[in-house]
């Protein structure tokens, strides 16, 4: 599965709004998987999208046909836009499917990592911190994702900010100690995402 995220600064809301509705135009298309995001929590103005694809070939087949004319509706209603294109690795949890009915809040973290600690840092993710999120009440589903230049993805859906900030202040400090994310990772930027269900397709 292929993992398009988008992130942008947007200057006319009510427009950018009516124009991420126009994408249900999604749902036709081969290979399509599901569409979802909303608000950034820390800058209200910035938006993320999360999409996805059963693979690359038929989302360069989209990109190349129907992605233009669906983009059109947006034209000129946001800014800064950052496109990166993850491979699916592995669950958080069990069962990833890209559907965000049931969650009201998403994280992102996107880490780039050190070349030489790269396979310590997937290792790390499987052995300690998706036990840690698969185990806590609130987080419904997730994934993790590769793209080229060591960079990964890690996207997690919550049903809600109070069920992630539990998760947060008990556990994420010590789970990093465990894992040694300090010395795997270069850097490392996020995002809390309130979902916005009118643009889930």
């Amino acid at each position: 599965m292929l993992v398009k995220w988008i992130r942008c600064t947007v200057v006319d809301r009510r427009g950018f709004e009516r124009g991420q509705r126009k994408w249900a135009g999604l749902l036709g298309e081969p290979g399509f998987r599901g569409q979802g995001g909303g608000w950034s929590r820390g800058r209200p103005d910035v938006a993320h999208i999360f999409a996805f694809w059963e693979s690359r070939a038929f989302y360069d087949s989209f990109m190349a046909r129907s992605h233009d004319r669906l983009a059109s509706a947006q034209s000129g209603t946001f800014k800064d836009a950052q496109t990166r294109l993850f491979d699916y690795r592995f669950d958080v949890k069990t069962g990833f499917e890209p559907r965000f009915t049931d969650a009201d809040l998403l994280r992102v973290a996107l880490c780039r990592v050190h070349r030489e600690r790269a396979e310590h840092f997937v290792l790390m993710q499987e052995k300690v911190w998706n036990p840690a999120m698969a185990g806590s009440p609130g987080m419904v589903r997730g994934l993790f994702g590769e793209a080229p230049g060591h960079e990964y993805l890690v996207l997690s859906m919550w049903r809600s900010a109070a069920e992630h900030g539990k998760y947060r202040t008990e556990r994420v400090e010590r789970l990093a100690l465990r894992a040694q994310t300090e010395a795997d990772v270069a850097a490392l930027t996020g995002d809390v995402v309130d979902m916005e269900p009118s643009w889930t397709v």
